[in-house]
């Protein structure tokens, strides 16, 4: 019941959120992605994609990159952790904050995992705000070892 009442409020707040972001949406799919070499963030960023069934969101490109740079799942505890760790990592949106109040409140069980993730995104530098368009190219392994991403302390 949780988990459907954070899709829902998900579902709602795509359109919205989509309008007001002013970055440049990208032009490509996941089969384009998949023809970056297989140690890029590109090629990474396809895998992840065709391996869940998706497809890249219009402008919300950054929050695929996100669970591939810090290995996160997709199910909705895990996406609530994954807004913790950019909590950490300096991120800062009425989207990120809304999210982290209503799973802290529908996930008290999950409090733990929510606070290891935000030291996590303490412990890395900053990489939120990166143009990941222009990194698709880059060894993923580069990427996580300049910035000190990891999924654990």
């Amino acid at each position: 019941m949780r988990a459907a009442i954070l899709e829902k409020l998900y579902d709602w707040s795509v359109a919205p959120y989509q309008y007001f972001k002013n970055n440049e949406a990208w032009q490509f799919n996941a089969n384009d992605l998949k023809r970056y070499p297989s140690n890029s963030l590109g090629y990474h960023m396809g895998q992840f994609l065709t391996e869940n069934s998706f497809q890249l969101q219009e402008k919300l490109e950054s929050h695929d990159v996100f669970h591939v740079l810090t290995d996160t799942g997709i199910s909705v505890p895990d996406e609530i952790s994954m807004q913790f760790y950019l909590l950490g990592n300096g991120k800062r949106s009425i989207y990120l904050f809304t999210v982290i109040c209503i799973g802290t409140i529908l996930y008290p069980d999950y409090w733990q995992y929510f606070k290891s993730k935000y030291k996590c995104g303490r412990s890395a530098l900053p990489f939120h705000q990166l143009n990941f368009q222009k990194l698709l190219h880059q060894p993923i392994e580069r990427i996580k070892s300049t910035f000190l991403i990891s999924k654990n302390i």
